[in-house]
């Protein structure tokens, strides 16, 4: 070695140990393009697969790889240097290089469960299946703060640091953090509640009886759920108050229900069963109407100026706005069958009867022309 050193020295003029630096970075260089070439040639085999791992597993490894080799050479680097400088100096060095492919490691794991889950659903979409967004998003956040937490415990012990002291001062600083943040934490539970028993997902229209909560999810996060309220304003619910309040999915509902009441005149009293009849039978074959759920036509009340006909059946279809049209076409359709039986929709109206009292009845009153009138309580409408 020092015979080599000594020919370097003459010869070239540079010192071995410089001569093994450049040979290092060379060394890294020709590897890290030969990496990329490699990485390249993977992504296209991967992209004619049909399963969500490889090429997630190679998308996702390009950028660390890359950065973890950059990080050993410069170990190596470090190594060739120990006996040139300060020996402390280069085990910082080198504790700094461990944690350094750590972070590579952390960082592609990141990236693949991110992936991974983009995968699953653009492969699931592609086959015309339903995707549950929520669930593969809580999985990979999940995944994505395991990774972290285990790879900022492993860097701390990387560095010198006690972990069994570190965890047992976390537990008395996370008892005080928990009753000083105590909200952040009931948000915090609140948004695993919503991960795990999905009473909504993103994209459903949710809204409370118990708050003034109503619109469409856009985005659940583990502090807040923000939602898109009808007039576009944005609503940001803290994941905590769904833990203690009622909350309705229309989203999830199987048809939507048309429930009416048509009143008639009086004077068609004859032809309210027809027109019963008649209504029913159009709803019965209406392509718009499910017959298989709860179907009720009926002349229901004598009301104070109708004959109402109540009307209670379900539309097939749950878009709300398919479902006006579908309303529309039965109502115009039942306003066609009471007009084709000479009948007419009733209106509110009040109809009095006046009489002349005894005296006028005898006479009595007819001296000073005076005449007295009673009305009667409202009678049918006529």
């Amino acid at each position: 070695m020092n015979r080599l050193s000594e020919l370097l020295s003459q010869h070239i003029g540079i010192e071995l140990w410089v001569a093994s630096l450049v040979a290092i970075a060379l060394i890294t260089v020709v590897a890290n393009q030969v990496a990329q070439v490699l990485l390249r040639q993977a992504a296209r085999v991967t992209e004619k697969t049909s399963t969500v791992w490889d090429d997630a597993l190679v998308q996702s490894a390009s950028r660390p790889v890359l950065a973890g080799m950059w990080i050993i050479g410069a170990g190596f680097m470090a190594r060739v240097l120990q006996r040139q400088v300060d020996v402390a100096f280069i085990e910082e060095v080198l504790a700094l290089r461990d944690v350094g492919l750590i972070a590579c490691v952390a960082s592609f794991l990141v990236r693949f469960a991110g992936r991974v889950g983009a995968n699953v659903e653009a492969r699931r979409l592609a086959r015309g299946e339903e995707v549950d967004h929520t669930t593969v998003d809580a999985l990979v956040k999940l995944a994505r703060l395991v990774t972290i937490v285990v790879a900022l415990l492993v860097a701390v012990q990387t560095l010198g640091f006690q972990i069994g002291g570190l965890l047992a001062l976390g537990g008395v600083g996370g008892l005080a953090v928990g009753l000083a943040g105590k909200d952040l934490l009931a948000n915090f539970f609140g948004g695993l509640t919503i991960y795990l028993d999905r009473p909504f997902s993103v994209g459903d229209w949710i809204r409370s009886l118990d708050k003034s909560i109503e619109g469409t999810v856009e985005y659940i996060s583990w502090r807040h759920t923000r939602i898109r309220a009808f007039n576009k304003n944005p609503i940001y619910v803290p994941n905590a108050v769904f833990t203690s309040i009622v909350v309705e999915n229309p989203s999830r509902m199987s048809h939507r229900r048309i429930k009416e009441t048509i009143g008639v005149r009086y004077d068609d009293f004859a032809v309210v069963k027809p027109i019963v009849d008649d209504i029913r039978t159009m709803l019965e074959t209406h392509e718009g109407i499910d017959t298989t759920q709860t179907l009720i036509v009926n002349f229901n009340l004598f009301g104070a100026s109708s004959l109402d006909i109540m009307v209670y059946t379900f539309t097939k279809t749950i878009v709300w706005v398919e479902y006006h049209h579908v309303k529309q076409d039965v109502l115009l359709k039942i306003g066609e069958i009471i007009e084709r039986h000479g009948a007419e929709i009733a209106f509110p109206t009040q109809t009095l009867h006046l009489r002349q009292d005894a005296a006028e009845a005898t006479g009595d009153g007819a001296a000073d022309g005076s005449v007295s009138r009673a009305a009667s309580p409202p009678g049918p409408a006529r």
